[in-house]
């Protein structure tokens, strides 16, 4: 954890409030660096996601990116583009958003279980995370947006697996280093 997570009271409040709202200003920056696609934009979401579900936990990281959908339900711009609204959350990408929530919390579970430990496992925790965000984020084009299994596959999952692989390492070697640097 990037901040002593054993305060009580209204120091613990505090570091939530703070951490939930650096979690979400830093989404919404990844969220507007993005290549357009057909149906679902490459972003750099899926990155700090994963980020914040390590660095964060399961639950203050899950709690980070509901808050982040909160914002942008109420109309903040904090999607991809310049959007905010309900239209994000039912159309293409809501199986992706819906994911950063699940993946945030599997990567914190594992990461308060010890697997931030090391490079090679907290890009396993995080590969784990990416397969949540890109299963239902196919699941979601597949079958609620009606796009068949076929074209779910190639559209939803097949452009995003390098990219995937590239955050997880970008992110098993980032962590370790800014933790290292903050210690200090």
């Amino acid at each position: 954890m990037a901040w002593p997570a054993r305060v009580g009271g209204a120091s613990a409040a505090l570091r939530a409030i703070l951490l939930v709202a650096l979690g979400t200003a830093l989404l919404t920056l990844s969220a507007k660096v993005n290549i357009p696609l057909p149906f679902v934009p490459m972003t750099l979401q899926t990155l700090v996601v994963l980020m914040i579900g390590a660095a964060y936990g399961a639950r203050l990281g899950a709690a980070t990116l509901l808050a982040y959908l909160a914002e942008g339900a109420i109309g903040l711009p904090v999607f991809a583009g310049p959007v905010g609204g309900i239209a994000p959350l039912v159309g293409p990408t809501a199986g992706y958003l819906a994911g950063f929530v699940g993946a945030a919390f599997i990567v914190g579970w594992l990461a308060e279980r010890g697997w931030d430990g090391s490079v090679p496992r907290l890009f396993v925790a995080m590969a784990i995370g990416h397969i949540v965000i890109l299963g239902l984020g196919f699941a979601w084009l597949a079958f609620g947006a009606h796009l068949g299994v076929e074209k779910a596959w190639l559209v939803g999952v097949v452009p995003f697996v390098a990219a995937s692989l590239v955050k997880n390492a970008l992110g098993a070697a980032l962590l370790p280093a800014l933790r290292h640097s903050l210690d200090r």
